[in-house]
């Protein structure tokens, strides 16, 4: 695909590599098109393009490069001397949470030296509405209405958010769980753990796959937002909620805490702990109210929202640019 748009005085070009298969770099498009523009910075999405990683900066040696986390998962043995030449290309890494680059220090693929930034994979326009009225649109109820986001397979594991569901309806017998899913690989395990559960059975509402503007007014309509989640590159449902100003209990993995403000925000649990879910359930119930909407909301704006990410990226970026100037004029 080829082309040029303009959007909000931001250009975008699109150029196509040709050949499937063939790096984006070796297309004599793409390299005029880089060398005309005169970059400041370049800023890389994904770990996984090495070979592009090392031709760009054979292209622009002296431009800075930032490589942004998008849940990249360590290279296999084989591949790892190529992601270490990329890596000491670029000036900088970014991850939603500085814990996310350990597991790539202890195979060597980072150095030491390496800088690491903090930021956020994305952000969201959702925006906070009557709850009422969002009740009234979506059927929404209980007390307090909880809403799941996410996938039912392994990692976001919906049978411990069940289990935890069902021991705290002793204490907030009043709870309704809202289910949103996509993909179903444990459906059946879902559905057979609700149907043998009392507890379960007339409280769990599994409303599959629903549009996302309709999610937004799911999320205005609940309480709580619950995440059950062992791994994540920065779960953009969570960013969802937090937008809408939806009190998160989440587990407690390292892009949660940062997204969260390391408890600034709702409540963290230990993954696949169903008593632990209970306690931080009923801990973040005792304190839902219209304030503590308005200040997960606030929280958002002022680190979550564009606006905010626009900030901390210009900062990253003037910081990287600043250095490389800096070690210029060392030369």
């Amino acid at each position: 695909m080829t082309g040029h748009i303009e959007r909000s005085g931001i250009v975008y070009d699109f150029v196509s590599p040709g050949r499937i298969g063939r790096p984006l770099t070796r297309s004599a498009g793409f390299r005029d098109l880089v060398t005309a523009a005169n970059p400041d910075v370049v800023h890389i999405h994904g770990l996984g393009f090495s070979q592009e990683v090392v031709e760009l900066h054979q292209l622009l040696p002296n431009v800075p490069i930032l490589l942004q986390d998008h849940a990249d998962r360590p290279p296999r043995l084989w591949r790892r001397r190529r992601w270490r030449q990329a890596c000491a290309a670029a000036a900088g890494i970014s991850f939603c949470a500085r814990d996310q680059a350990e597991p790539f220090k202890r195979l060597g693929v980072l150095g030491p030296t390496t800088m690491i930034f903090e930021l956020p994979e994305s952000t969201s326009t959702f925006e906070p509405g009557e709850q009422s009225v969002a009740r009234e649109q979506t059927g929404i109820y209980g007390d307090p209405a909880v809403l799941s986001v996410g996938h039912l397979n392994a990692n976001k594991d919906p049978l411990t958010v069940l289990d935890g569901i069902a021991a705290t309806i002793p204490d907030l017998p009043n709870l309704q769980l809202w289910m949103c899913y996509g993909s179903v690989y444990l459906l059946s395990a879902v559905r057979t753990r609700i149907e043998a559960d009392p507890n379960l059975r007339d409280r769990v509402h599994l409303l599959g796959r629903v549009p996302h503007g309709e999610v937004e007014r799911l999320m205005r309509a609940a309480d709580v937002f619950v995440l059950g989640s062992h791994r994540e590159g920065g779960s953009f449902s969570l960013i969802e909620a937090l937008a809408t100003g939806l009190t998160p209990v989440a587990t407690d993995i390292p892009s949660t805490r940062s997204l969260t403000g390391y408890g600034k925000v709702g409540m963290l649990w230990n993954c696949g702990d169903a008593h632990d879910l209970r306690r931080a359930l009923i801990e973040s119930s005792a304190a839902l109210d219209a304030a503590e909407r308005n200040r997960v909301r606030s929280y958002f704006v002022d680190q979550l929202s564009e606006k905010a990410l626009g900030r901390r990226f210009r900062e990253v970026y003037t910081r990287l640019a600043e250095l490389d100037r800096a070690a210029e004029g060392q030369l």
